[in-house]
Parts: structure tokens; sequence; C-alpha cells
């Protein structure tokens, strides 16, 4: 069913939980996984040109990336799941842009996000990766978040 499954990482708890359950539905059905990171612009955030950032910031976010790719396809190759990765570095082009036309180049059958839930403020600030992910895909797209934590219990 799903034999090419696209995953975004970035390193974090949620992109990470992601990755296992792709990896999952690679080893059920017989798939592979193609991990991708998206150095992503941050004109959004500094409200600068992208073409100004110094090389240093561009090589530090670039190399970033690849260490992330890295464990990424390490966990991929301990699971037993043929994996490959790309890193994405076009200024100008964000997350969900990127992660859709990759999907299309790969023809990939599924992706599979994480999602930080971010609510408020926090979204309208940090923006939702995944829900743009959703709009733009051209395959389906499963979307996978942390449990939220439960209240500690009364003693």
């Amino acid at each position: 069913m799903y034999k090419r499954i696209l995953v975004p990482v970035d390193g974090s708890e949620t992109s990470n939980k992601a990755l296992v359950t792709a990896l999952q539905f690679a080893r059920d059905f017989g798939g592979r996984v193609r991990l991708v990171h998206v150095v992503e612009d941050l004109t959004y955030v500094t409200g600068n040109d992208p073409s100004g950032y110094s090389g240093e910031l561009a090589t530090v976010m670039r190399e970033a990336g690849e260490k992330i790719l890295a464990g990424a396809l390490a966990i991929a190759q301990s699971a037993g799941v043929e994996a490959d990765s790309m890193l994405f570095d076009k200024p100008g082009e964000r997350l969900a842009e990127t992660v859709a036309d990759a999907a299309k180049r790969w023809n990939a059958d599924l992706i599979v996000a994480g999602t930080h839930g971010r609510r408020g403020l926090g979204r309208v600030l940090m923006g939702s990766g995944a829900e743009q992910i959703v709009r733009l895909a051209p395959v389906p797209v499963l979307v996978v978040r942390l449990p939220e934590s439960s209240p500690p219990s009364p003693a």
C-alpha cells in the first residue's frame, strides 16, 4: 500500500515520533522512506532578505540539517528499513512547498509529518508547518503529534 514514504525531519521529539511511525509503516508494507530536511528561509522571522544571511549562518544551518538527517538515517538503518535522505537549501522556498515538491518528484505514496500542535500566539508567530504540508501535499499525509502531558495525579 505505502511503498514510498516521505518524512520531513527537524530533529525534534515530534519529528522523531513521526519518523518511528513512518518506519513502522515501511516495515509493514515492505516500503522505503526518504528523509528530507529543509533549511527554512528565516525572512518571516527576521524580516531580512534571505540573501542577506551571513555565510556563517547559512553554513551552520546547513551543517545542523546534515546532522539531523544523519541521525534520522541511522535510526532508519537500525530499524532495517531502506532509506535515503535529502537536504533542501533553497532560499525563498518554504517548508511545505519543498516537501510537496519532493513528494511529487519522488512519487511518494504518503507523507508522515510531525506537528508541534501550537495554538494561539505560538501558532501565529511560528505557523503550522504540518498544516501547510497537508494543504499542499499531492499525496495523503499522516500527521503525528506527541500526546499532551497529563496533569499529575493527586497523592
